[in-house]
C-alpha cells in the first residue's frame, strides 16, 4: 500500500486528505481506513510524506521541508547541512531540542539576502549517544558542564545513577528522559577519572567518539583461552619460513608490529618480495567476544602519544606481533617482480615466520641515506638497499599510472612523562618509511586482485572520482591567484598529477595541496569495487594492517574461508555477499570517528602546548582566509586566527572569490600563501584554540 500511496501523491503537485486518498484507493470500511492511517502515520515517519498543518499529505520533497545534519556552534545558533544544496540558518530559538549532529527536519521559514533560514521541525535521529563532561554539584543536585559546548544542554543526574562521581569528575554520561527541550536526567555510566589526571583530556575526546579505553569481561575470558606463543600444532599446516631472513621496520616506539618483508634475487633477474602479515583471524574467530569487540571499534586510534587499540594489549603487542626472535603466525604474500615493477607471479599462503630484527625507520634511513650503519644492522644493508632499489621502481611505475602524492606534512606532538605537550614538530618521512608504504601497496593490490579474478565476495578500499564542479572551483581560485594552469579535458588521476606538478613551485604550494586534497571524496571500505582513484589503482584492498584495522581482519577471514578452506559453496558465498555491506559501512563510519578523534586530540595539545607560549613570535604562513579572520599555520602545522578585530591598522573587507581581506584605504591585503610574522595573544587547551595577533 506504501508504493500505491506515493503514486497518487506523486501524480500531480498538491496536498490530499487522507479521504481524498481513501477514495482513489476505492476504500470503503472502517479496517481499510485504520490500514490508511496506519501506513500514512510510517510514511509521515519515514520522512517520505509530509503532513501539512491542515492535515493534508504531499511528498516530502515538494514540500518546503529538508532533512540534514546540524552544525551547531558556540554561540547558540547552528546551521542544517543539506547535501547537494545550501546550508539553512537556524537560530536558537527554534531549535526545538536538536543539538550538534543531529539528523534534522528542517522547515525553510524565509529568505534573508542570499541566507536560506529556517527551524528544526523534527530530531529524525540523534547521533551523539553518549556526553563527556565534568561533575559539579549545585543546591545538592548533580549536574554535567559537558566538554562540547556546542551541546546546550543541561544534565541532571539523579543520586543512584552517579557511580559516586565527586566534583571534578570527568564522566561519560546517556540521556534519560527529556525534561524540556534543554533539559534532561542523565545517567553516569563511566568515570574517566579526575579533570587534571593525565591521559583524562585524551580519554575524554576518545569518549565523545565513542572510542573506548577498556575491554569487557568477555574479552577477558576470552583471552585467557588464547596462548602467549605458538604451539607446536599450529605450524605444521603451514609453510615453515623460520629460516629466512624476513625482519620488520617501524617507529621507534611501534608495540603492534603488523607486517614483516623479505627479498631475494630472482635468477631471471626479477625481484621476489615476501610480504608477511600477522595472522590475527587465525585467533580472533568470527562472532567470537573479541571479534565482536574489533568489529565495534573498528580500527585502533592514535591519539598524540596514546594508543587505544582495536585488540587487546594481549594479541596486539603479544602473540599477533611479529616481534622478533619468536615463531608469529602469518599469511605472506609473496610476489615476483619485473624490473618494470610489475607483479608478473605471486603466492598468497599461511606461514609461520620468525623476524630476525625489529629495525626503526630512523637506523633503515641513516644506512639508505647516510651509510651511517647501526649495530646489529651490519648483515641486512645488502637486503636493505635491493628493497630500496625495489621500492624505487615500484614507487616509479606507480606515478607513470597516475599515482597522487599530495606530499603534506604532518604534526607529531612530543609529550612528557606526565601526558603534557613540550614540542611539535614535523613527523619525518624518509626512504624506509616509502619503502614499506611502496611495498604494502604492491601486497594490497596483489591480494586484491586475486579475489576479484575469482568474483567472490570481498571488501575492498575505494576512492571515487572527485566531483567535477569542485574541481573546476579549485582550478577557477588557482587561476584567481595568478597562476595559469592547463584545463582538464576529462578528471583522472594522472591529470590531477600532472595539475600538482604545475604548482610544486608556487608559494602557496603547501596550502593549494591541501586544498585540492580537500575538494576529492574520502577513501571508504565497500563491497563494490570502483577502484582507487588517488592510487589510480583499478582494484585494492586492505590487507597488510589486522591489528589495527578490522576490514584487514576480515580480508584474512575470506583469504582463510576461499583459499585455504577451500569454502566456496553458495552459502558461503551469499552469506559474505549479504554481511560485507554492514562490514564496511560500520568500518568506514568507525574509521571517520577515529580521524576526527585524532584531529581533536591533536588541535587541544596543541593549544596546550602553546600555552607555554603566549607573547612569543613566530613566522608563518596563512592558511586560510574567512571573513572574521585569518588562518595562519607555523612550519610545524600549528595553526591559529588572527581575529578581524585585531587587524586595526585598516577596515579590511573580506573577499570570497580570491579567500583574501583587502584593506579600505591602503588596498593591501592578506591572502592565502602570504608569510606573516605573528605573535602569540593567547591559547586554550579547553575550548581548543589559538589565537594570534600580527607583529607589528
Amino acid at each position: 500500500m506504501e508504493n500505491k500511496v506515493i503514486d497518487i501523491l506523486s501524480g500531480e503537485n498538491k496536498a490530499y486528505s487522507v479521504y481524498e486518498i481513501e477514495d482513489i484507493l476505492g476504500f470503503n470500511t472502517v479496517d481499510e481506513l485504520k490500514e490508511l492511517l496506519k501506513v500514512l502515520n510510517k510514511l509521515e515517519e519515514d520522512c517520505k510524506i509530509y503532513r501539512t498543518k491542515k492535515d493534508k499529505y504531499m511528498l516530502f520533497e515538494n514540500s518546503n521541508l529538508k532533512i540534514g545534519r546540524l552544525l551547531a556552534t558556540k554561540k547558540g545558533y547552528a546551521f542544517v547541512d543539506i547535501e547537494g544544496d545550501e546550508d539553512v540558518f537556524v537560530s536558537q530559538d527554534n531549535l526545538n531540542g536538536a543539538i550538534d549532529n543531529d539528523s534534522v527536519v528542517v522547515e525553510i521559514t524565509s529568505k534573508k539576502g542570499l541566507r536560506l533560514e529556517g527551524r528544526i521541525v523534527k530530531i529524525v535521529s540523534r547521533k551523539l549517544k553518549q556526553f563527556v563532561g565534568t561533575v559539579y554539584y549545585k543546591e545538592n543536585k548533580c549536574l554535567i558542564d559537558l566538554d562540547d559546548k556546542k551541546v546546550n544542554l543541561t544534565i541532571i543526574v539523579d543520586k543512584d545513577k552517579t557511580l559516586n562521581a565527586v566534583s571534578g569528575h570527568k564522566v561519560v554520561v546517556t540521556l534519560l528522559k527529556r525534561i524540556n527541550n534543554t533539559t534532561y536526567t542523565g545517567q553516569i555510566i563511566k568515570i574517566l577519572g579526575h579533570a587534571d589526571d593525565p591521559d583524562v583530556d585524551i580519554l575524554s575526546i576518545a569518549a565523545k567518539y565513542e572510542i573506548d579505553d577498556e575491554f569487557n569481561e568477555d574479552v577477558k575470558e576470552q583471552l585467557k583461552t588464547i596462548p602467549d606463543s605458538v604451539l607446536e600444532n599450529e605450524m605444521k599446516s603451514r609453510v615453515d619460513l623460520t629460516d629466512k631472513m624476513i625482519f620488520t621496520i617501524d617507529g621507534d616506539d611501534t608495540k603492534d608490529i603488523d607486517d614483516a618483508i623479505s627479498i631475494e634475487q630472482l635468477e631471471n633477474g626479477n625481484y621476489k618480495l615476501g610480504v608477511h602479515i600477522a595472522d590475527v583471524s587465525y585467533y580472533v574467530k568470527e562472532n567470537s567476544p573479541l571479534d565482536e569487540e574489533a568489529f565495534k571499534r573498528g580500527t585502533s586510534a592514535y591519539l598524540a602519544n596514546t594508543v587505544i587499540p582495536m585488540l587487546p594489549h594481549e594479541l596486539s603487542n603479544g602473540i599477533c606481533s611479529l616481534n622478533p626472535n619468536v615463531n608469529r603466525l602469518a599469511i605472506s604474500c609473496v610476489m615476483e617482480i619485473d624490473n618494470k615493477g610489475e607483479v608478473v607471479d605471486y603466492d598468497i599462503f599461511e606461514s609461520v615466520i620468525k623476524s630476525n630484527i625489529q629495525m626503526t625507520y630512523k637506523n633503515v634511513n641513516n644506512i639508505l641515506e647516510n651509510n651511517i650503519v647501526k649495530e646489529g644492522y651490519e648483515k641486512y644493508v645488502d637486503s636493505l638497499k635491493m628493497m630500496s632499489e625495489l621500492a624505487s621502481i615500484l614507487r616509479e611505475n606507480k606515478i607513470k599510472k597516475g599515482y597522487i602524492d599530495f606530499d603534506i606534512d604532518e604534526a607529531k606532538i612530543i609529550t612528557n612523562e606526565k601526558k603534557e605537550a613540550i614540542d611539535v614538530v614535523l613527523r619525518e618521512r624518509g626512504v624506509g618509511e616509502n619503502l614499506i608504504e611502496d611495498f604494502m601497496i604492491a601486497a594490497n593490490e596483489t591480494v586484491a586482485r586475486h579475489i576479484t579474478y575469482m568474483e567472490y565476495p570481498f571488501i575492498y578500499r575505494v576512492h571515487g572520482e572527485p566531483n567535477e564542479e569542485k574541481i573546476n572551483n579549485f582550478l577557477n581560485f588557482v587561476g584567481l591567484l595568478g597562476y595559469s594552469v592547463k584545463k582538464m579535458s576529462k578528471i583522472t588521476p594522472k591529470a590531477m598529477q600532472n595539475l600538482l606538478g604545475e604548482l610544486k613551485g608556487v608559494k602557496e604550494y603547501d596550502i593549494l595541496s591541501s586544498l585540492l586534497l580537500r575538494s576529492m571524496q574520502k577513501a571508504v571500505y565497500d563491497k563494490n569495487n570502483i577502484g582507487h582513484f588517488g592510487l589510480a589503482s583499478k582494484c585494492y584492498t586492505h590487507f597488510t594492517s589486522p591489528i589495527r584495522r578490522y576490514p584487514d581482519l576480515i580480508v584474512h577471514r575470506l583469504l582463510r574461508t576461499y583459499l585455504f578452506n577451500k569454502n566456496i559453496n553458495n552459502d558461503t558465498l551469499k552469506y559474505w555477499d549479504t554481511k560485507l555491506v554492514s562490514i564496511a559501512e560500520h568500518s568506514s563510519e568507525r574509521e571517520r570517528a577515529a580521524v576526527e578523534c585524532e584531529r581533536e586530540v591533536t588541535d587541544m595539545k596543541m593549544a596546550e602546548y602553546m600555552e607555554k607560549h603566549v607573547g612569543e613570535e613566530y613566522t608563518g604562513i596563512i592558511s586560510g582566509v574567512v571573513s572574521f579572520g585569518i588562518f595562519v599555520e607555523l612550519k610545524n602545522k600549528i595553526e591559529g586566527l588572527i581575529r578581524i578585530d585585531d587587524l586595526d591598522d585598516d577596515y579590511y573587507i573580506y573577499d570570497e572569490a580570491t579567500m583574501s581581506l583587502i584593506g579600505n584605504k591602503n588596498k593591501r591585503g592578506y591572502r592565502l600563501g602570504d608569510e606573516v610574522k605573528v605573535i602569540v595573544k593567547s591559547a586554550s587547551k579547553i575550548n581548543h584554540t589559538i589565537d594570534f595577533i600580527i607583529k607589528k
